[in-house]
Parts: C-alpha cells; structure tokens; sequence
C-alpha cells in the first residue's frame, strides 16, 4: 500500500499518484477513474500488478481541458472527439458546439415567448366573456375563446377566409452538374430544401415528400395552437425519418443530407418548419424581413460579435452547417443532425413570403431581393425573376426558392 502514496519514476520523466494527480487537476479521483474507463483521459502507466493509476503531470491541462467541458454540458461521447484534436481544431469544434446549444436555446425562448403571448391573448378574450373569471370551467370554453376562427385574426374579421396562391422554381446554376436542391408550392405546403453530400438530391426530395401528407386538409376546422404545435413537431420528425432512409444506402450516410425550410398553410396561420441556412422572408407594408435564423457557424459568428456580415460571405467556413437533417443522428463534419425549429406565424393578407435556398440568398443581396419580389406581378414571375438573379450574379451554387402570396379567398356567387 506505501507504494500507492508515493510518485514513481518512468523513461519520460516522474509519474504522479492519482491522488497527486486529482490535487494537479483539481479534479476528483472518481472522476478521473471515470473518464479512464471512458476512454477520455488514460492514466500514463497502469500497474499490472495492483492496478494502480500513474499520470504524467503534463496531463493536468488535458484533463482540466475535459473538465470544463463537462461544465458546459458537452456530450462525453463529443468530449472524447475534442480532446484528441490539436488546439485549433478543438477549438472550431467548441464554438460549433456552443453555436448549435444557443441555437436551441433561442429556439426554445422563441417558442416559450409564443406561448406567452398566445396565452395571454387567450387571457384577453376570456376576460371579454360577461361572466367569466378567466379561468377554464370545465366545458372547454377557455379553448374555444382562445383559438383562431376559419378567417384568421380577429383584426381582419368580416375580411372572408383567407388563401394562398402560390410558385416554385429550382435550377441547377451556371456551375454545378447537377441539381441536388429541391422546390414544392402547393395550397397547403410551401417549401424549398438544399441537399449536400453524396445522397442530397435524395435527401432534399425526401423531405419535402415527407412533408406532403401532413400538409392539413380542410376538414375538422381551424386547429388550436397547440394542436398546431404538435404537428409541426410530428411533421419534423417525419421528414428527418425520411432523410434517414433516403442516404442509408450511402458509403457515409451522415455526411449526406439536407437543410429544410417549409411553411404549412393552415387557412389561418402558417406553421413553420427550419433547420440548416435556406431562408424564409416576409414583405408586408412594402418591407422584407427575414423571419428564420441560419443553423451556421458564421451566423454564430456573427450573432456572437466575432464576425461582421462581410466578412461573413469569404469566410472559409461559412458552408458550415450546425444543424441540418443528415443521414444518422450524430454530428458530422459538414453538418449536426438535431431537431427543427419550429413556430407559427401570424398572416394577414397581402403578406408575401419567399422561401430559398442560399443559391440565392448568399450571393443576392437582399435589397436586391425585395426590388425582385416587390415588382412581380405575382408568385410565378416572382421565382422566375428570383432565379434570373442568382444565374446574372455567377449562380455558383443550385439555386431553388417558392413565393406564396397570402389572399382572400373569392366566393363563390349564388
């Protein structure tokens, strides 16, 4: 046992005790026997005999290094990725890390910030109904005040119900061979996905396919938010099941996928489905905002400070993708596999929405984008122009977007 409390010596210099060590690394010595049988941090020399953990005191940074990444909540499976990679891949890596957790982060605070206000307003109308305390009584009437009539909002009542009519286009661009993007507009699904990898054509058309069936039909009436709210999520899951299939065929399935960037028509709301940096924007009163946030590192980047919008469009890795719908539910260097944002949007009529690939929107600026959407008389001459755009700026990648004007819907006379 004395020889468990002392260091001993080997050829590459003096070896330390495991509990010299933990006193070294700060870190506790179940702890370190923990990550040894992980594969995280393996002592320098193992006693044959007795077991015993020796540790070279030039692995105190590593395992300090391993330790605060277990603070940040990093995955031990993804700590043992880092920890083999030199400093500045390791650190690419981190900030991938980080960038992807305040992306669902911001996802969640958008949805919870939702539900307030979705709540509120039911709050609001109850308080409208004579007699009511603002509190459910058992007959369902706190869901009734509280969920969006056939004809949208309250602040166009009378207006009539509402439609869409829409346009697609994809292209393949000036450079590429092939076309690996893919384009849907239909009354009740919108949207457009970009496929990367050796299986991204399928990947792309996969999930847009997958989308189709859960596209609501007329029936039943216009849904809750919180019916909504779950098929969009039901929605989401079925088109990354779908991308799944379509590349599990290939030699490096996580390295094929999509992003995806849909908008579901409901007759009142439009549900929106986004993972990856194919866009959607809005151009109401003349103005166009972009209503997603790109799944990227250099949007990060950007997000963080550390990297101004121009610099953005050169950097090296701005094709890089923190979360995208890929081939096996783990990270891959070109893309994360994670969840879909997803969130309902109000609609008004005479709203326009442009969903696109980043064949478009990275090398077409959006001032130019909202001169294009703007002038079209309508979707179809909307996409055409959009795409006329990306081919006249050099059309470096596949191009593929979808224009949806939101409108009144004619009645029919009797």
């Amino acid at each position: 046992m004395e020889r468990e409390g002392r260091a001993v010596g080997a050829a590459s210099g003096e070896l330390v005790t495991i509990g010299e060590f933990a006193r070294l690394s700060r870190l506790s010595a179940k702890a370190l026997r923990r990550y040894d049988e992980l594969g995280l941090l393996r002592p320098a020399l193992v006693d044959p005999v007795n077991g015993y953990r020796y540790y070279d005191p030039a692995q105190a940074e590593e395992a300090r290094l391993v330790a605060w990444l277990r603070r940040i909540g990093m995955p031990l499976s993804r700590i043992g990725r880092v920890v083999a990679l030199d400093a500045g891949a390791a650190a690419v890596e981190i900030r991938a890390y980080w960038a992807r957790v305040e992306a669902e982060t911001a996802a969640r605070r958008d949805l919870a910030m939702y539900l307030v206000d979705h709540l509120s307003a039911e709050g609001r109308a109850m308080a409208r109904i004579p007699g009511s305390t603002g509190s459910t009584d058992g007959t369902g009437s706190t869901g009734n005040a509280g969920s969006a009539g056939g004809t949208g909002s309250a602040g166009r009542a009378g207006a009539g119900p509402l439609a869409i009519r829409c346009a697609a286009l994809t292209d393949t661009g000036v450079v590429r061979t092939a076309n690996q993007d893919a384009a849907f507009a239909g009354p009740r699904l919108l949207a457009v996905a970009d496929g990367f990898g050796e299986g991204g054509a399928e990947a792309s058309a996969a999930a847009i396919e997958a989308l189709k069936p859960s596209a609501w039909g007329s029936g039943g009436g216009a849904p809750s938010a919180a019916d909504l709210l779950n098929a969009l999520e039901d929605t989401a899951d079925s088109a990354s099941r779908a991308v799944r299939e379509a590349v599990a065929s290939c030699a490096a399935p996580d390295g094929s996928g999509t992003t995806l960037t849909a908008m579901l028509w409901t007759g009142s709301r439009l549900g929106l489905v986004h993972i990856g940096d194919s866009r959607a924007y809005l151009l109401r009163g003349g103005e166009l905002f972009r209503i997603t946030h790109d799944h990227s590192l250099v949007q990060s980047m950007i997000d963080d400070g550390s990297l101004s919008r121009e610099e953005a469009a050169s950097h090296p890795q701005r094709a890089l993708l923190l979360k995208a719908l890929v081939g096996e539910a783990r990270s891959a260097q070109v893309a994360v596999a994670s969840r879909p944002d997803v969130r309902l949007q109000e609609v008004l009529a005479g709203d326009r929405y442009l969903l696109c690939s980043d064949g478009l929107s990275a090398v077409v600026d959006e001032a130019d984008l909202r001169a294009a959407v703007v002038a079209a008389d309508g979707p179809e001459e909307a996409v055409r122009r959009l795409v006329g755009l990306a081919r006249e700026a050099g059309g470096p990648d596949n191009v593929a977007c979808a224009v949806a004007d939101v409108v009144v819907e004619e009645q029919e006379q009797e």
